[in-house]
């Protein structure tokens, strides 16, 4: 049984003040009147102080109560500007708050119960200044000053509105002494996972994580920072270009982005590799490999493999463009690789394939190569006649033996993703032209950007196109594990004077809605990569996108529990909701209940009538240390985190304060303008399709007209 003393109960009248006032009003007579006490002067100071020094500290108690009641209602506003957020070399700043235990649990409980209530509930006042608010909406001006004044936000309005933050403030407000909340960085290499619905926080956070990340240097030397953002946040390129420029990085900033590709870097995603058959990799692990389409994908990894091998035989560096142009007729590159051999080690054999070709005709082509070109059934039959043992030439061979009509089937799973990743402006991003030095575009890939300490930001344009983000979004990713894999191996700098393997760089990857990139390549990025210094801070909604995504549960569960630390923002699924609670032990609360009864003698000779007794008992019960509907009731931009081995912390982030000197460049600008317009605001869809400069030619104005009829029949038609 617990003393009673241990049961702490703060909600409750400050009555410390009564104390605080008699020793004021004593203190004030043993200055003025100390004769009335029968003091001296001397001795009336010294009676004076003793009361102030005792009112100084029941007023201090008292301030502790005063100061929980307030925080239960309304925690105090916690605003940073950029420039203030802090940056250590050790420690990764998340917010202010607490770390969670027991007396915390014994708290928010303590708030459920009825007798507490008018301490946690809204004040009749505030009641009245909402209901006023709302009936004054549409009043004249005059009297909608009155409304203007009951939301005036200060602390002098009685009525003040409480921010539109949602949730429950108790959650916080349970403990007043906040302090600083910091992860050790050491404890990044374990990998980071940030769950939360939309509109909550998730972005802020990741915000607050990257400028610390751009700006903190390890040894001298700056961190590489990778933002994967599907969505394209303007909010989130503009503080990563404003914080790149304050930390002296904007030369090293770079911009891809697939829905303005004028602007954009340049990156060939199957243009650098350690093995030439992650070419095939890449490409054909975007292709459903679920049921009989499982045999169909093999088929496209082998096709695409044979074509890559050729191509860097013949000197080429494989791209999309390259491979869809093969794909699509593999007869051309047959014949110019088959030139390429012959030409090294048989300059002869081409006399005799001409002499093969001129005698061809309808009638002597073999039925499984109608269709193909005279000059590569001359191969074939010359193939088949002489021994010749080359692999790539074999694959080739291979591939044109097929029967046309049945080849074009087995590859018709591969040819749309091929296209996605081709048509338009979004080619000359994916597929660059090495040669092309009047574009200003830059090239980059990953180990170059590893090498310069670089800062990417990486738009993929999920609301515009969902298939080609997410087929972008898994290349990248593939292509990071593959260099993550050679830096592990090699180190960083293999190749060059002096390389060592002992140079080890944080890589910092934050994927925003990682659940619409993440394929199979991503598990071992987060499973391995941490030897290469990979640290992966991942951003989704509910784990349900992440199995969704996967379409296997038990590889969800192999994703998630690769994740060290857990930032949980307010969730609206309780399956996500419990993969923070379920970890976390059950604690004793204990609850006061006052007993009392009275009992009848049964002596009528005695002299007792009845006896009474009145108890105060103490009681404790064993409750999780929070529950799922806690998470689900969190306001705006707080969060419970599970770091370092466990610890559960109670967070808040700061919220953003503008900054004057928060300037880009033109470009970036118009970029961040056509964001915000095109994936905030919906308006007239037939307008918002596009900009002019990323469309090779504009829509004829009469298709536009049909498109406003439409939409125009279309909204008649609902109403």
């Amino acid at each position: 049984m617990a003393h009673p003393n241990s049961v702490e109960v703060l909600l409750r009248p400050a009555v410390e003040l009564y104390t605080v006032a008699v020793c004021g009003g004593a203190s004030l007579l043993c200055l003025v009147a100390p004769w009335s006490l029968a003091l001296s002067p001397l001795l009336g100071l010294g009676s004076a102080l003793a009361f102030l020094t005792f009112g100084a500290i029941r007023w201090r108690d008292a301030l502790v109560v005063l100061r929980y009641r307030r925080n239960i209602r309304r925690l105090p506003r916690y605003v940073m500007t950029s420039r203030d957020v802090p940056v250590s070399q050790q420690r990764l700043f998340i917010g202010r708050g607490f770390r969670w235990d027991q007396r915390h649990t014994h708290r928010l409980v303590q708030t459920y119960r009825p007798e507490f209530r008018r301490y946690v509930e809204p004040t009749a006042i505030y009641r009245a200044a909402r209901r006023i608010e709302e009936r004054l909406e549409f009043a004249p001006v005059p009297v909608s000053k009155l409304a203007m004044a009951l939301a005036w936000d200060s602390p002098f309005n009685p009525g003040r509105p409480i921010p539109p933050v949602g949730g429950l403030p108790r959650l916080h407000g349970i403990e007043p002494q906040e302090v600083d909340v910091t992860l050790p960085l050491g404890e990044r290499v374990g990998h980071s996972l940030v769950l939360g619905t939309t509109r909550v926080g998730k972005t802020r956070l990741a915000e607050l994580f990257i400028t610390q990340d751009i700006r903190r240097k390890a040894g001298g030397q700056h961190e590489v920072v990778i933002v994967f953002d599907p969505k394209g946040d303007a909010d989130l390129l503009k503080r990563m270009y404003v914080e790149a420029k304050r930390a002296g990085r904007e030369g090293e900033f770079y911009v891809f982005h697939l829905g303005w590709p004028d602007i954009s870097a340049r990156y060939n995603a199957v243009g650098r590799f350690g093995r030439i058959s992650e070419v095939a990799t890449r490409i054909a692990g975007q292709l459903s490999g679920e049921g009989n389409s499982a045999a169909f994908r093999e088929f496209a990894w082998r096709f695409v493999n044979i074509i890559a091998r050729a191509l860097v035989e013949l000197g080429q560096r494989p791209d999309y463009l390259l491979i869809q142009r093969h794909v699509i007729n593999i007869d051309a590159l047959f014949i110019e690789y088959a030139q390429h051999f012959f030409a090294k080690n048989k300059p002869k054999a081409w006399e005799i394939i001409v002499q093969l070709e001129a005698r061809l005709n309808d009638k002597n082509i073999p039925r499984n190569m109608i269709g193909r070109e005279k000059r590569v059934v001359a191969l074939e039959q010359y193939l088949s006649q002489v021994r010749v043992y080359d692999p790539v030439l074999d694959g080739l061979r291979s591939a044109v033996r097929y029967d046309r009509t049945y080849f074009d089937k087995i590859v018709a799973s591969l040819l749309p993703l091929l296209e996605k990743l081709t048509t338009g402006k979004i080619a000359q991003l994916l597929a660059p032209n090495y040669s092309d030095l009047s574009d200003p575009r830059p090239i980059f890939d990953w180990m170059q950007i590893i090498r310069k300490r670089a800062v990417v930001y990486v738009g993929l344009d999920a609301l515009s196109d969902a298939e080609v983000a997410a087929a972008v979004g898994n290349s990248m990713f593939s292509d990071l594990v593959s260099v993550a894999g050679h830096i592990y191996k090699f180190g960083i700098d293999d190749g060059l004077p002096g390389a060592s393997l002992s140079v080890k760089v944080p890589i910092n990857v934050h994927a925003d809605e990682f659940n619409e990139l993440m394929g199979d390549e991503f598990i071992p990025m987060i499973n391995k990569g941490g030897g290469a210094g990979v640290q992966v801070t991942a951003y989704t909604q509910t784990l349900s996108d992440i199995e969704a995504r996967i379409g296997n549960r038990a590889k969800a569960g192999q994703v998630v529990g690769n994740f060290n630390n857990l930032f949980m923002l307010r969730v609206r699924e309780t399956a996500t909701a419990e993969l923070l609670t379920r970890q976390l032990p059950k604690v004793e609360v204990y609850t006061t209940s006052l007993v009392s009864g009275a009992t009848d003698s049964s002596d009528p000779t005695g002299n007792t009538a009845f006896t009474s007794n009145t108890q105060d008992r103490v009681t404790s019960t064993s409750v999780p240390l929070i529950e799922p509907s806690h998470v689900v009731a969190l306001p705006k931009g707080q969060c419970f985190a599970l770091i370092e081995g466990g610890n559960l912390w109670k967070v808040r982030m700061p919220l953003p304060a503008p900054d004057p000197d928060e300037a880009m460049p033109k470009d970036l600008q118009e970029l961040a303008g056509y964001m915000r317009q095109h994936y905030v605001e919906a308006g007239d869809w037939w307008e918002n399709q596009g900009l002019p400069s990323l469309q090779d030619s504009a829509l004829p104005v009469d298709l536009m007209d049909d498109f406003k009829q439409m939409a125009g029949d279309a909204a008649a038609a609902e109403a």
